[in-house]
């Protein structure tokens, strides 16, 4: 994926961000046993994909048509050994 810039955005670092919060409060509050502080920490992760949605909506993620399809093993010319 480093061919296409996946992921390289304002929208998608932001949107990983907050989820990455939201995971690591959720995870807290599992192990400390409070199921009210770990369902705050899922909606913070909800939070993230939603945030990173609207970002996108407004121009700061990739644009779709800059999407180009990867080669795959099939379409490549396979590699002549010289000697």
């Amino acid at each position: 994926m480093a061919g296409s810039s996946h992921g390289h955005t304002p929208a998608a670092w932001t949107g990983v961000i907050i989820a990455f919060i939201g995971f690591c409060v959720a995870g807290a509050f599992m192990v400390m046993d409070q199921p009210v502080g770990f369902w705050a920490g899922i909606v913070v992760v909800l939070l993230g994909g939603v945030v990173g949605g609207i970002m996108r909506m407004m121009g700061l993620g990739q644009p779709k048509d800059l999407h180009q399809p990867h080669a795959t093993t099939g379409d490549r010319e396979p590699a002549r050994a010289e000697g």
